[in-house]
């Protein structure tokens, strides 16, 4: 655990530590957090690239995908140098380079739900930026398991979504209040499309709401974010605890 932070660090963070919500206390404390990122892609990238840059002490990668030229219109933190790299290693260089202060490792294949249990149990928040119904809903049952604050957001087209399930909080509804059906119609960017700075301004919201996770700040815990880029509107709807949710109201 790290005890104070350096004058280095001090200079770099500086602009944070400002924040009278974080203050010095704050960003200690996010040296001494370890965040989990569930995929590299549109969402993860400008995830990732703001945890690192904010300070967070410890980042965890997983994705078993490698990058292709297709993934460059949005996919932020890889380069044209990575093309046929695991988006794992090539995130982690690029992310090296941002911050040498922080700790990041990787996770380049496919895991079990008893192994990402495991590393979900030793995170202090987790970020699902994948694009699939069966691992959100796999995220959302081993981060209820094992309380702790699941990030989400999404995005298609011109629109991207985004709440928190902060499973500390007793009456925090999950991942499963808001979609009941595991087997519902998914949308990828590869068949619909989607415009790049959608997928920025979800990730890095992302960030943002980690962030505030780690240091107990009020989050959308209990709200859904949809927001529609087209028209530049943002709503805020209340998502209340489903009390027949199969999942959550056990």
């Amino acid at each position: 655990m790290k005890l104070e932070l350096n004058d280095e660090e001090l200079s770099r963070y500086s602009r944070q530590i400002l924040l009278s919500e974080i203050d010095y206390e704050g960003q200690l404390k996010l040296a001494n957090s370890h965040a989990v990122v569930f995929g590299l892609g549109g969402l993860g990238s400008p995830a990732s690239l703001y945890l690192a840059a904010a300070g967070i002490g410890k980042l965890t990668l997983i994705d078993f995908d490698e990058v292709d030229d297709s993934n460059l219109q949005r996919q932020i933190v890889h380069r044209e140098a990575n093309i046929g790299e695991l988006k794992v290693e090539s995130a982690k260089s690029n992310l090296a380079k941002l911050n040498r202060f922080i700790e990041i490792e990787t996770v380049g294949k496919t895991l079990e739900e008893q192994e990402i249990e495991a590393l979900v149990s030793s995170a202090d928040v987790v970020l699902d930026c994948t694009d699939n119904f069966a691992t959100r809903f796999m995220l959302n049952r081993v981060c209820f398991k094992t309380q702790k604050p699941l990030v989400s957001g999404a995005a298609i087209r011109w629109e991207g979504q985004l709440s928190t399930y902060d499973f500390r909080q007793e009456n925090s509804p999950c991942y499963q209040c808001l979609y009941p059906n595991e087997g519902g119609e998914e949308l990828t960017c590869s068949r619909n499309g989607v415009l790049s700075p959608v997928v920025g301004m979800v990730g890095s919201m992302q960030a943002v709401e980690a962030i505030k996770a780690l240091l107990n700040l009020p989050t959308l815990t209990g709200k859904l974010m949809i927001i529609d880029a087209y028209s530049m509107m943002i709503r805020t709807l209340n998502l209340k605890k489903d009390p027949e949710c199969t999942h959550c109201s056990q």
